[in-house]
């Protein structure tokens, strides 16, 4: 198959023949089982987007609306907008975003959040930000729409006609997975799917294209920034997802210090301390993320995937870990928990603490990997995350011998095993690797 400039071309079939397996191919989102997808970028080299035999690369900058709109709810209309547009490489100024919208009629929305919309206002954002990037581009680009027809009433689906051709006649490649008859009509080419097979047929071309708006300046796309961006956006806005987080690992240092009185410290008491210590920061590093829920919300993530590309997991693990959370929940414990340990050897401890604490944000990083690898599962919710999650024990174990070392000894710098540096070096290393296993697995 083959999507040439200037034409829309319309895949056809029965609902489960393939048509949506084909549109998210195209975009590089799902593995293949022979052959390959490849993109001829803008210089006009050809980029083999994914094949066969495990190859990925992150595809030149599209248009796509996948079928379930591929949007976060926290996100406002005018922000998913922009965000669309930034990953594609297009700067528009604030009016060229209104103008936008308000030719969708979703202007006055603009500072709505995503959840706000109704059905098919929601439908509508997620098709202009598929239809957008190509409209105000000057270079042709690739537009992929899965069923952008359903939800729309009918003066969304004649704007919907009007730009499909627009976008043809201004040099743009459109592939639509559709049933809706009059989106067919207004195709060059029909590609229709029956038990696997592709059958090409030439198609009316009917439909008088609209006036598009201006090209918009460019600029360097930046999918991976866009991302760890909108991440944070995320975050901010909903912080009661860090509080929540924090949570438990507040319960938990309450609870060690109700029991540490009773405790008998003894000849491994260092190490009980050492652990209790850092248990609060384990606990914040290894729960699931939000991002994990905003990703897998109305196939966000999927979205995400595809216009980013092979790193878009590795920007996520990073984006979702948390990473503010466990040096101050490490010193808080420390504070609450050490109160009768020797005042000197305290100094010597707080003034290495950070050590410790510092290769916690390597093992939160290790976790969230995990936390994403099971949700990219097909059968995310059959798999136990908790049980993937033991092999951050290891590193943790690693941390806190470290932490009874400077507690015992007091910090050393030599390099041998059994020294602090060395220890939170090796536990950094192993969540490494944990996190190269999680990020780089080949899909399932």
């Amino acid at each position: 198959m083959e999507l040439g400039e200037g034409e829309v071309v319309a895949v056809l079939g029965e609902n489960g023949s393939g048509k949506t397996t084909l549109i998210e191919a195209c975009a590089g989102i799902l593995p293949l089982r022979s052959g390959r997808v490849t993109w001829r970028t803008e210089s006009g080299a050809e980029r083999v987007v994914r094949d066969s035999d495990g190859r990925r690369t992150p595809p030149p900058s599209m248009g796509l609306t996948l079928q379930k709109d591929g949007m976060c709810g926290e996100e406002t209309v005018k922000e998913r907008l922009a965000t669309a547009l930034s990953v594609a490489g297009r700067d528009p100024c604030g009016g060229d975003i209104s103008s936008l919208l308000d030719a969708w009629g979703l202007e006055h929305r603009s500072d709505d959040r995503v959840s706000q919309l109704s059905g098919g206002l929601r439908r509508r954002l997620s098709l202009l930000c598929g239809l957008a990037p190509a409209a105000l581009s000057v270079d042709s680009r690739a537009v992929l729409l899965d069923e952008p027809s359903e939800g729309l009433d009918d003066g969304a689906k004649a704007l919907l006609r009007g730009w499909l051709r627009g976008l043809a006649s201004n040099g743009h490649g459109v592939l639509v997975a559709t049933h809706d008859k009059d989106v067919i009509a207004c195709a060059d080419r029909l590609i229709s799917i029956r038990g696997g097979v592709l059958d090409e047929t030439t198609g009316e071309s009917t439909g008088e294209p609209v006036v598009l708006p201006n090209a918009c300046p460019p600029v360097e796309p930046s999918q991976i920034g866009s991302l760890i961006r909108w991440a944070f956006r995320m975050e901010m806005r909903n912080p009661i997802d860090t509080v929540g987080r924090a949570t438990p690992a507040v319960v938990a240092m309450l609870l060690a210090y109700a029991l540490i009185g009773n405790l008998d410290m003894g000849l491994h008491g260092s190490g009980l301390l050492a652990a209790l210590v850092l248990a609060p920061a384990f606990i914040t590093a290894v729960t699931s993320p939000a991002l994990v829920r905003r990703l897998a919300e109305a196939d966000c993530g999927r979205w995400w995937n595809a216009v980013v590309g092979p790193m878009a997991r590795p920007a996520n693990s990073i984006a979702a870990a948390s990473l503010v959370l466990p040096i101050p929940l490490t010193y808080l414990s420390w504070f609450v928990l050490a109160g009768s340990f020797d005042s000197d050897a305290s100094s010597e401890v707080l003034r290495w603490l950070w050590l410790p604490a510092l290769s916690m944000l390597d093992l939160a990083v290790a976790a969230a990997a995990l936390h994403l690898l099971v949700a990219d599962l097909r059968r995310a919710s059959a798999a136990t995350a908790s049980l993937l999650l033991v092999a951050l024990v290891w590193p943790f174990l690693e941390l806190t011998d470290a932490l009874a070392t400077i507690m015992n000894e007091g910090m050393t710098f030599g390099l041998g095993m059994g020294d602090p540096i060395t220890t939170c070096l090796i536990a950094s290393i192993t969540s490494a690797l944990i996190w190269l296993v999680a990020i780089f697995i080949p899909d399932a």
